[in-house]
């Protein structure tokens, strides 16, 4: 019977050991995945992430919150983050998606602006209230809101699409 006790005893250590190294690696894994970003209450998931993301800075050609973003990597990263794949370029985007009239917005529609004469040369995310988010250029140098009211904005406003 002390033997029998004894193999039980090991396969239980064993078995708890593994346990744990496993517990480990899923605890630790989720630190290698970037910065923890949590919804902004009030606000759909997509908006609420992509709100969370304030501040973070613009780089062209670049879609993560380590590396920076543009317009459309922003859009794309946002997205994919909630399980929906878009093309990565404005213009595939707007042309990929369903048109919406801007009378319909909805939270988390694409707005795409006209801001070097193509139609669809810069894309943001509507929040709510004529707000929109977005990763603008290299010279405002972050992720940020703007208003659909302000003028330059304003101007240059294409169509709204919808993921």
């Amino acid at each position: 019977m002390t033997s029998l006790n004894t193999s039980i005893t090991a396969s239980c250590r064993h078995f708890l050991i593994r346990g744990a190294l496993l517990c480990a690696m899923v605890l630790f894994s989720g630190c290698a995945s970037g910065p923890e970003t949590k919804p902004v209450a009030g606000h759909s998931p997509v908006v609420g992430y992509a709100l969370s993301l304030q501040g973070a800075p613009y780089r062209y050609g670049k879609s993560s919150p380590e590396e920076g973003f543009d317009c459309s990597g922003f859009v794309k990263h946002v997205y994919e983050r909630h399980g929906v794949a878009l093309p990565r370029t404005t213009q595939a985007m707007a042309q990929s998606l369903a048109p919406v009239p801007k009378h319909k917005l909805n939270p988390g529609d694409l707005v795409f602006f006209n801001i070097n004469g193509k139609p669809f040369s810069h894309v943001g995310i509507y929040i709510n209230g004529d707000n929109f988010i977005h990763a603008p250029s290299q010279r405002t140098g972050k992720v940020l809101v703007s208003s659909l009211k302000n003028r330059y904005w304003g101007e240059r406003f294409s169509c709204v699409r919808r993921p």
